[in-house]
């Protein structure tokens, strides 16, 4: 059955819906089951559907397979507006209706695979698709479903040979999905981004949307495209300034092509969006500091502690600016909680030890110092740090364990070759 709605109470309603006088559209409904012809009723139903009123369709469906029991397209449409609904066990009482020799069995099909899909059943689903593959080989839109199934599932090897039959077919489009943008985004998941790039490039530049921008822009960023990337994610934050997630690949490419300012304000513009977002108050202090402008590194490393205070990453950056800064009070008061809390990075305690040297807390700066030792004692920097501690503090123990790792480990540093030679004459006086 197919027609379009051309009068009567049907037409009322459908106007009235769009208006929202919603009492007169019920009313106009009442009077189209009873009134208006079964074509009329069958375009009311697909309108109703499409438009989201599914209670309503749902009602007119049913009318219609009491009249019409052996319309098996009626069952698919109601299972499938079951499933919206949660009612699995009314869907599956529908789609078990269909039989193999019906017209609809290949939707019915689909519908079932939707259903265990949902269920978390995949493999039920897969084999329902399967089926349907078998049986309606020709049917674009059955290989069209079992595309989707692995892209959805991740299985994007699969994917793409489903997706790329279909296009070598002469299909770039199924239910408004352009193919070729599926084929970008999967290849580009399968870490193949030349031909997710030769994809995209197949997708006129008026078509794409925000969507098909972004991974446009996310390839051209892992080609090292800078130019390209950067120029995608403009367009997509002219397109919908609420994209969110763009805005840290935007930085990205942007600092990569060494235009770090602007990089900064595309993470500003993007705390503007999303004022919670971690990895832009990251990047952001990441790249202040490669701008030398302390101040707004320190701002978004402490605005992420306190979005996060267990971020242990931006606590030990924070603590380096500190460290570099000598803001050692400041440093030891960040540092300190975190230290009585233990399980933390080894850079903590070298910091921590180094601002406790700096205020005269000598015995803290010695234990941390020691404790800092298992991970940095191949670390030429760091024991030169700790030489010169331990000898200020007059532990000769200490001093010469350390002169000798790091004589060892620079053998060409004359200087600390003539200090450890002082060491050991002493010690054979």
């Amino acid at each position: 059955m197919e027609g379009a709605v051309n009068l009567s109470y049907a037409k009322q309603m459908l106007d009235q819906l769009r208006a929202g006088q919603l009492e007169e559209a019920k009313t106009a409904f009442n009077h189209a089951l009873r009134h208006d012809d079964d074509e009329t009723l069958y375009s009311l139903a697909e309108d109703l559907y499409a438009l989201g009123f599914l209670r309503q369709a749902r009602r007119t469906y049913l009318q219609l397979l009491k009249k019409y029991p052996d319309e098996d397209e009626l069952r698919t449409t109601l299972a499938d507006i079951a499933i919206s609904d949660g009612k699995t066990d009314e869907a599956l009482t529908y789609l078990q209706a269909v039989k193999p020799d019906s017209p609809a069995y290949a939707e019915s099909l689909l519908v079932s695979a939707d259903l265990y899909q949902q269920q978390g059943l995949y493999e039920v689903s897969e084999q329902k698709l399967l089926t349907a593959r078998r049986l309606f080989p020709d049917e674009p839109i059955i290989s069209f479903a079992l595309a989707e199934f692995y892209f959805d599932s991740g299985e994007f090897q699969k994917a793409i040979a489903h997706y790329e039959a279909l296009v070598a077919a002469g299909e770039t489009e199924i239910a408004q999905v352009n193919l070729y943008q599926r084929l970008g985004v999967a290849y580009a998941n399968s870490g193949e981004f030349e031909q997710a790039r030769d994809y995209l490039n197949e997708i006129p530049a008026g078509e794409m949307d925000s969507n098909t921008l972004f991974q446009s822009g996310f390839i051209a960023l892992q080609l090292k495209d800078y130019t390209r990337a950067i120029d995608s994610f403009e367009q997509v934050v002219e397109q919908d300034p609420q994209y969110s997630s763009v805005y840290p690949y935007y930085a990205d490419a942007l600092e990569a092509d060494q235009q770090l300012e602007a990089a900064l304000r595309i993470v500003q513009a993007g705390l503007a969006v999303d004022q919670y977002n971690e990895v832009l108050f990251d990047k952001g202090a990441h790249i202040a500091l490669k701008l030398d402008d302390s101040a707004t590194a320190e701002k978004y490393l402490q605005q992420l502690l306190t979005i996060d205070p267990e971020n242990m990453q931006a606590l030990i950056e924070l603590s380096n600016l500190y460290v570099k800064l000598a803001r050692h009070e400041e440093n030891y008061a960040l540092l300190e909680p975190a230290l009585q809390q233990g399980d933390v990075d080894p850079q903590a305690y070298w910091n921590f030890a180094r601002s406790a040297a700096e205020l005269g807390h000598d015995e803290t700066a010695r234990s941390n110092y020691l404790l800092a030792y298992p991970t940095f004692k191949d670390e030429p920097n760091f024991l030169k740090e700790i030489i010169t501690f331990f000898r200020e503090m007059g532990l000769r123990a200490e001093t010469l364990a350390a002169l000798q790792r790091y004589v060892k480990l620079v053998p060409t540093d004359d200087e600390m070759v003539y200090l450890l030679d002082d060491y050991l004459a002493d010690d054979d006086r």
